[in-house]
């Protein structure tokens, strides 16, 4: 009788430590992707305001961006 009191108390202790262990990977999983959603849609988490200097050197990138992918396409080595 011993034995199977052992048995099912350790069988119950595996099940409980299961079931800890997948409610924390499904809050792991819904957080990843709570943050893939907000990447998708290019919300900010800070929620700071953007100063016009970002925003010039930010422009100022992506125009350089386009001219050496223009530059790229007009097969001109930089």
């Amino acid at each position: 009788m011993t034995d199977a009191m052992t048995t099912v108390t350790l069988a119950s202790f595996a099940l409980a430590g299961l079931s800890i262990a997948l409610v924390a990977a499904l809050k792991g999983w819904q957080g990843w992707l709570e943050v893939k959603r907000m990447e998708v849609s290019g919300a900010a988490t800070t929620g700071e305001p953007r100063s016009a200097a970002m925003e010039r050197i930010e422009i100022a990138d992506l125009k350089e961006r386009i001219r050496k992918l223009e530059s790229i396409a007009a097969c001109i080595d930089l």
